[in-house]
């Protein structure tokens, strides 16, 4: 099959709900794009909002409540929020390239393999049928006196050691306590929890998933979209040939990559779309296909969106490509179009009512940076 570029990014916009919004609620957009990332909590709830035809405030954390969805460190080791199942095949193959048993990692933070496996199987036992904050469970693990040394590491919000314990299934997030985070085992949260499947069971499901939201894409990008790159180049091109006629190989001007078979019809039906959307902050449109990626959004405007800390920009898409950057001032979308191009004359105000639905807001105004 041969595609164009803007077929591609106007079948990404309906398959990822942008264009074509639903009323199927948090788990659902969750379900189609792998997972959304929930760093930030209000980010992922406006994610979910922009999506549906009817937003509700607080879907989001009302479904990871209530176990629908699980909050844990999955892709490139940052929050997400995702349905158990998802969580369970992503969590699998990110476990298998068992990063934390690298020198580079190991001198990092300071955790010997030896040590890991222990922390795993102490927090399994310490959260088994429970909900505890990090200082209740950081002073459950101290207390034994081989981990007195990593008190320090295990008390960071940033949650390095707690990391690998989270990508072999020991712990998520539970409901929030206030304003402090919480952790539980996925099995106390999550009913009928499975466990995780062997990687090459879960290599399925998990890349499937991927390139039905944001392919056509090839095993390098799905890895470094998973995993930075961390997995064996062989052990995900073997993942990838496994699929057989599952995944057919697409043309996207001249770059080779992989679509699931029962998405070709409808991409070559896909027409360009010339339709502008507001989307927030670490949205999933860029980080599943990466903010490296040139054909999505140009390498010179790259570090507006990809921004100091990590920090991912509101982007403004127009016809599914990233075209400029927004934020919030007030009353106000104050929006910066790259290369001084002028605001789109025809979709904006409709985008921006959205946002104001999806925000809350009564109403809000366009203000050009």
């Amino acid at each position: 099959m041969r595609a164009t570029w803007d077929q591609v990014f106007a079948w990404r916009l309906d398959r990822q709900y942008v264009r074509s919004r639903t009323d199927e609620g948090a788990v659902a957009v969750a379900g189609r794009l792998c997972g959304v990332q929930a760093q930030v909590t209000s980010a992922a709830e406006l994610a979910v909002a922009l999506r549906s035809t009817k937003p509700e405030s607080g879907a989001l954390v009302r479904a990871l409540d209530d176990g629908a969805l699980m909050k844990t460190w999955a892709m490139r080791g940052t929050l997400h929020a995702l349905p158990p199942e998802s969580a369970a095949a992503v969590l699998a193959l990110i476990g298998s390239a068992r990063t934390w048993e690298k020198p580079s990692w190991q001198k990092t933070f300071g955790a010997s393999p030896a040590e890991v496996a222990a922390l795993t199987e102490a927090v399994a036992e310490v959260l088994d049928a429970a909900v505890l904050t990090r200082e209740e469970l950081v002073d459950a693990l101290v207390s034994a006196p081989e981990f007195h040394r990593l008190g320090e590491e295990l008390r960071s919000g940033w949650g390095a050691l707690l990391k690998p314990l989270a990508w072999q299934g020991a712990l998520c997030h539970g409901p929030a306590r206030g304003t402090k985070v919480t952790f539980t085992s996925p099995a106390h949260l999550v009913r009928d929890w499975p466990g995780l499947p062997e990687p090459d069971a879960a290599a399925p499901a998990a890349i499937l998933g991927y390139l039905g939201a944001y392919g056509p894409a090839t095993p390098e990008t799905f890895d470094a979209w998973l995993t930075r790159g961390s997995l064996r180049k062989t052990t995900v091109r073997r993942w990838f040939a496994d699929l057989g006629d599952l995944i057919t190989e697409v043309d996207v001007e001249g770059r080779r990559a992989f679509l699931p078979t029962d998405q070709v019809d409808a991409m070559a039906a896909t027409a360009p779309s010339a339709t502008v959307h507001l989307l927030g902050a670490f949205d999933q449109y860029v980080l599943g296909p990466g903010t490296g990626d040139t054909d999505l959004l140009p390498a010179a405007h790259r570090a507006k969106v990809s921004r100091a800390a990590g920090w991912i920009s509101p982007i403004v898409v127009v016809g599914g490509r990233i075209a400029g950057v927004w934020e919030l001032t007030g009353d106000a979308v104050q929006i910066t179009m790259f290369d001084g191009a002028p605001l789109p004359t025809q979709g904006l105000e409709a985008a921006v009512a959205h946002v104001a639905l999806a925000a809350g807001r009564q109403s809000l105004t366009v203000r050009a940076a």
